[in-house]
């Protein structure tokens, strides 16, 4: 690749991640207590808790899997993004529907060649700002 590329590596945050981990799984729990809460037969409301349960906690495992091969995430200007993994090389993703950027704040799902779809919240404040606005001004441009 050029190093003129212009291109916006944005690195996720531990702190950010424990949040999403941490609110997944107060969801869940609430979920399964509305699930207990339901005018149904017993045994519909065992078999919904336990579907809600195993759903949520997959849900969880493929984030985790998919943070643990990411340091970084590349998104360059023709739409292409990488994932820095933990062998520190730069690896094929796509970007898919759901991820959202705003100001300062963004949500991004991202597909691995090797994987299923995981997501990162990122802070512009946790980056570097000519990242931040590289990445800003992409988006923009690819139409994400």
């Amino acid at each position: 690749m050029l190093s003129t590329e212009y291109s916006a590596e944005i690195s996720p945050d531990p702190h950010l991640r424990r949040i999403v981990l941490v609110s997944g799984v107060l969801l869940a729990l609430a979920g399964n207590l509305l699930i207990v809460f339901l005018p149904l037969a017993i045994t519909l409301r065992v078999f919904a808790a336990a579907l809600w349960s195993f759903s949520t906690l997959r849900e969880l495992i493929f984030l985790r899997r998919g943070w643990a091969g990411c340091i970084a995430l590349k998104f360059i200007a023709n739409g292409e993004v990488e994932i820095l993994g933990r062998d520190l090389t730069w690896r094929p993703a796509q970007l898919v529907s759901g991820s959202i950027l705003l100001r300062s704040i963004g949500w991004l799902r991202v597909k691995t060649t090797a994987g299923p779809v995981f997501a990162e919240l990122v802070r512009a404040d946790r980056q570097q700002r000519r990242d931040w606005r590289h990445l800003q001004v992409i988006w923009r441009h690819v139409g994400a």
